[in-house]
């Protein structure tokens, strides 16, 4: 029987290098290893000394117990500062799998009722609209006895941890760059229409859209974000002059500010049209050929998280 590929690779962690036809099993010190763990996440020696109040001299001492016990350096020093090698990568995300599920682990312990529950790690942006990250969420707990951790940011900030194995899965208004080094699976979900929404004092405005709105004070996402640069060059090249009065990239404060009359909001239809069933906004118009894209970003990993895999294939937006 042919072993997978994860575990091969364990046991090259664990194995020692001899030519002895009968390898025999190391004990690997896991104390050592969470030291390396808070080591690397420190970003040195003497910040994870204090975190974990051990003194310098001995903390190192720890580490090259494991380093000579796995027969790899996992740092190199450069301008007094610490680098993983190419093993530390390793080792380290090793570690991160370990511990996360000794964490898990304990939770199943002290809760029964988690014994079969697992957990999914989800980042988003800001400004994709909450309603969005809800359907996802109400989709998953429903078709998966699971935990949601729900994580936000910017499109690199996500990304990195999306690499790093920090998050499973990611929710994003575009594909990431493709030159990244980790391989990445993409599934576009949705392309919705844009709209322009308003509080009743703005009904005037749908006579002659989109030129109606020259001059009308605008609450926009900021320039992080692609919806943006497709509204900016919308109006750019219809030669319409807009007044940005505010820029946020958090979608639940565009529609607060905007119900509140503080200026127009430019939203994917379907989250504008549920305040329009409140009362609380009036759709002033689509604008042409401009659309927000929704994607699901997902990285290759060693170790797959079935949860953010069934996501990848059977999530919906309806």
């Amino acid at each position: 029987m042919k072993l997978p590929t994860v575990i091969i690779s364990a046991l090259k962690l664990i194995l020692p290098k001899t030519s002895d036809k009968k390898p025999y099993m190391r004990w690997l010190n896991y104390h050592h290893l969470y030291y390396f763990k808070v080591i690397a996440h420190e970003g040195g020696i003497s910040n994870a000394s204090k975190k974990l109040r051990l003194g310098q001299p001995a903390l190192s001492a720890q580490l090259k117990l494991l380093e000579d016990s796995l027969g790899e350096q996992l740092f190199e020093r450069k301008n007094r500062a610490l680098f993983l090698t190419e093993a530390g990568e390793i080792v380290l995300e090793y570690a991160n799998h370990i511990f996360k599920l000794g964490d898990e682990l304990m939770e199943v312990i002290d809760d029964k009722t988690l014994a079969s529950r697992r957990q999914v790690h989800i980042g988003t942006l800001q400004c994709i609209p909450k309603s969005f990250t809800h359907q996802l969420i109400q989709q998953t707990r429903k078709e998966v006895n699971c935990k949601v951790t729900v994580l936000e940011g910017s499109a690199n900030f996500l990304l990195q941890e999306l690499l790093a194995h920090k998050i499973d899965m990611m929710i994003t208004d575009a594909p990431p760059s493709t030159n990244v080094s980790s391989p990445i699976e993409t599934r576009l979900l949705s392309r919705i229409p844009i709209s322009v929404f308003g509080t009743r004092e703005f009904s005037h405005l749908k006579k002659d859209f989109p030129k109606s709105l020259e001059g009308q004070p605008m609450i926009l996402p900021t320039a992080h974000s692609q919806i943006r640069l497709d509204i900016d060059a919308f109006f750019h090249n219809k030669k319409i002059e807009i007044d940005v009065v505010i820029e946020t990239q958090d979608s639940s404060l565009q529609k607060i500010l905007g119900i509140t009359g503080m200026g127009l909001v430019v939203l994917p239809q379907f989250a504008g049209r549920e305040y329009i069933h409140l009362k609380k906004f009036v759709e002033i118009g689509t604008l042409p050929k401009v659309t927000t894209d929704y994607w699901l970003v997902t990285a290759q990993r060693k170790i797959e998280n079935p949860i953010a895999t069934h996501i990848m294939k059977n999530f919906k937006l309806i």
